[in-house]
Formats: C-alpha cells, sequence, structure tokens
C-alpha cells in the first residue's frame, strides 16, 4: 500500500487542465458511441460490441486519468473500485437495475469514473467557475423542476424522494456546483443508456417505489457516492504526508 500511495502519477504536481478539458468536451460523444457499440441495436445488426466497448472505455479512462491532476487521479483511480462495489450493491443485491446480459460489464466502473471526472472538470472550466453563483440558481431551478415534473407527470416516486435526499445533501455541501455538474453527466449516460437497452431500471424499486426508466433520482447515489469517495482520497493524503 506504501509503494502505492508513494507512485509520481498519484502525486505530481503538473498542472493539465487544459488537457482534461478536451475529455471533459468529448464526453457526450464518447458515451454515445460507446453505448451504441454496447446496445441490443449493434447486436442484432452486428454482432455483440461488449468487448469492444471494454476496450473503448479503458482506453479513454487512461487518457482521461493521465491529463489529470494528481487529486482527480487520486478520485478516478479509487471511483472505479468503489463503483464496482456500488454495482453489486444496487444491480445485483437490491436489483434496482439490469443490464442487458447477467453480468456487470467490464466497461461499468470505468465508465463511472469516466462521468465523475467529467462533472468534476466541467465545474473548473472558466464560464462555470465565472458565474457560480448566478449557476447555482439556475441548477437548483432546473433541478427541482426536472424531480417534480416526472414525479407528477410520470409517477416517478423514487425521483421525488431521492430527488428530495439529493437537495439535503446538497445543503450539506453548500450547493457545489461540482455536484449539480457530475449530476449532469450522469442523467446523460443515463438517458443514453436506456434508450440503447445497455441497462435498464425496475418499474417499481424495492417491489414499491414506482419509477420511469431511467429515474432522475438517480442522481443522489452518486453524490452520496462522493462523500465516501472524498473521505477515502482525504486518507490516503493524510497517509501519504506521513509517509512523507
Amino acid at each position: 500500500m506504501n509503494l502505492l500511495l508513494a507512485l509520481p502519477i498519484f502525486n505530481t504536481l503538473e498542472s493539465k487542465k487544459e488537457k482534461a478539458f478536451v475529455f471533459a468536451y468529448l464526453f457526450p460523444f464518447f458515451t454515445i458511441l460507446a453505448l451504441l457499440i454496447d446496445s441490443v441495436y449493434f447486436q442484432k445488426k452486428y454482432f455483440d460490441g461488449r468487448m469492444l466497448t471494454n476496450i473503448l472505455a479503458i482506453i479513454y479512462f487512461c487518457l482521461f486519468f493521465f491529463s489529470a491532476q494528481s487529486y482527480l487521479r487520486k478520485l478516478m483511480f479509487v471511483m472505479v473500485f468503489l463503483s464496482y462495489i456500488g454495482e453489486l450493491i444496487f444491480c445485483k443485491l437490491l436489483g434496482m437495475y439490469a443490464y442487458r446480459t447477467s453480468d456487470i460489464p467490464f466497461y461499468v466502473p470505468f465508465g463511472h469514473a469516466i462521468v465523475y471526472a467529467s462533472g468534476f472538470v466541467i465545474a473548473e472550466m472558466p464560464f462555470v467557475v465565472k458565474n457560480e453563483n448566478k449557476l447555482k440558481i439556475i441548477f437548483l431551478v432546473c433541478f427541482t423542476a426536472l424531480f417534480l415534473m416526472v414525479g407528477l407527470f410520470l409517477n416517478d416516486i423514487f425521483s421525488l424522494v431521492f430527488g428530495a435526499l439529493f437537495f439535503v445533501l446538497m445543503k450539506r455541501k453548500k450547493w457545489q456546483n461540482v455536484y449539480y455538474t457530475i449530476a449532469l453527466c450522469v442523467i446523460f449516460i443515463e438517458l443514453v443508456g436506456t434508450f440503447f437497452k445497455c441497462w435498464t431500471w425496475v418499474p417499481k424499486t424495492f417491489n414499491l417505489i414506482p419509477a420511469v426508466n431511467p429515474p432522475m433520482g438517480a442522481v443522489f447515489f452518486y453524490a452520496g457516492g462522493d462523500v465516501i469517495l472524498a473521505k477515502i482520497v482525504s486518507y490516503w493524503k493524510d497517509k501519504n504526508e506521513i509517509i512523507n
């Protein structure tokens, strides 16, 4: 563990924000391409493209990882393992959603890290930083409207419940825009993934709470996961300082 903490790739002081911005900009295009290849449509028309998506996701993750600053590298690295644990809990144990095959795709944990990193980098873009306070208001209004609309018009009680919990967490985190930008990336990948039928959310979570496919309230689990992620990386930082 000490050797891992001391690796230069996790402790570099070199700033590469401009390179990381490129991967954040490309996130929507990469998401559509990768999930299209893993889609039911692609499988029926051409071949099962999951292995190709796995390879693309790993390559994209590595390129993004080495373009990021050391702190984001730590977040991405830990996110891969943390998200896999989350998949085992929410997909396999709780059965909240299911992939088009019985196995959890290999690309998924890397995909979670890419989603998280993209939202993280977007929050650091000059436009977002410059208009921080204005965007906080816009995000609050838009996400409130989103949760209410899907809840009232689509009977997505899941999003009403977990959307409310998302705002509770946002208040605790002082309404930082990074959680909103990550949430936007989550919503985008959920819409694309379910459209291509790479995965499907169950109509009633826990056989009790009605949900649409996909439920917008799923953003809460990313925000909640970030709390755990930040604590792990904080411990990593403290441990590394002790070693040095």
